[in-house]
């Protein structure tokens, strides 16, 4: 039985409660907040649950075999981090951590110490995410020629972290999951609203080593929400529209076909004529497995505990994902300068 302790009990927290406590050989020990109100909740609905106002408490506890950190982005890694030297495996929500220096410590200790470290990259669960990554792995979509995604809504405005690392650090993280190449250099643009806050409207573009872009469109002032992306292919193109209550993936078998003809000039000469056909086929609706993300993501916790395995999304996709919002954020500070990537940053 892995004995689990949940810190923070904010807005993330009940539902990782409520999803930890319905998964097979896992049993939620405790659950820490500063606000005891909000542990008076945790009481009434779970009174075999522990709660305790001190972090330290959770942690020092012999029966937490792996502690859930739900908390603001600038508390991840010193939480993470006492975890870790505390011998606990850890799962810490997106980002993992505010800087990539930050990210590669919490990932040297994890593997120092042989612990599992996950990162509560959600959307890498859900059914839809799945069988994007299904179709291109198949190789039904072809070459892959762009990733578009928009992310919008009215608010929450964060206080910590801009608009690319509250949402767009969820397409980034859909986006290295799907594709099998890591985008090279990055730019971006954004622009805040609100005094003493960070950027509310950002716009990024990921540049390839092959014929691709991708581009990201994050933004907490919108009147409506948004939540669609794109993947166009050269045999199929995907639209994948999270708001849906049903059929939140479709395949589109449209695209163009290229066809090159040599034909005479006027003075006799052959030149070469470069012909664009549409196709217009079929569009599917696949069928998509509906369990819930969390709940997938707190099994295959709890299994990569249990038997050692790399987690879907670690450590590792963690460090990727905050090397690509820094690059990010520091191309907005300087007027969408592109941002090479190093090499090795660019593959799998």
């Amino acid at each position: 039985m892995i004995g689990v302790g949940i810190v923070g009990y904010g807005y993330w927290g009940p539902n990782l409660l409520r999803n930890f406590s319905d998964v097979p050989g896992c049993k939620v020990v405790s659950v820490s907040d500063l606000q005891d109100a909000r542990l008076a909740k945790v009481r009434a609905r779970y009174p075999s649950v522990k709660t305790t106002t001190s972090f330290g408490d959770l942690i020092s506890d012999s029966q937490v075999d792996a502690v859930i950190i739900a908390t603001p982005v600038c508390t991840h890694f010193d939480l993470a981090m006492q975890a870790l030297r505390a011998g606990k495996h850890v799962l810490v929500e997106k980002p993992i951590a505010t800087t990539s220096d930050q990210a590669q410590q919490l990932l040297d200790e994890a593997d120092r110490r042989r612990l599992v470290l996950a990162v509560d990259h959600t959307f890498v669960y859900t059914g839809a995410v799945r069988k994007m990554r299904e179709l291109v792995e198949s190789g039904g979509i072809g070459d892959i020629y762009y990733y578009d995604s928009v992310r919008v809504n009215l608010g929450l405005f964060q206080h910590d972290v801009n608009v690319l690392w509250d949402l767009a650090v969820h397409d980034l993280s859909i986006m290295d999951y799907v594709l099998p190449m890591r985008p090279c250099a990055v730019s971006a643009t954004g622009i805040g609203h609100v005094a003493g806050k960070p950027e509310d409207i950002a716009y990024l573009t990921l540049m390839f080593d092959t014929p691709m872009i991708a581009h990201m469109h994050v933004n907490w002032l919108a009147p409506v929400k948004v939540r669609r992306t794109l993947i166009g292919g050269s045999r199929r193109m995907i639209s994948y529209d999270d708001v849906e209550p049903s059929e939140k993936i479709k395949v589109y078998d449209k695209g163009i076909t290229l066809n090159g003809t040599h034909g005479p000039n006027g003075n006799g000469e052959r030149r070469y004529e470069l012909l664009v056909s549409y196709r217009a086929g079929d569009v599917l609706a696949p069928q998509l497995d509906m369990t819930e993300a969390l709940l997938r993501e707190a099994r295959h916790f709890v299994r990569c505990i249990s038997e050692r395995e790399e987690p879907l999304a670690g450590a590792r996709a963690g460090l990727r994902i905050v090397r690509l919002l820094e690059a990010a954020t520091l191309s907005m500070r300087e007027r969408s300068r592109v941002v090479e990537l190093e090499m090795e940053r660019c593959v799998a």
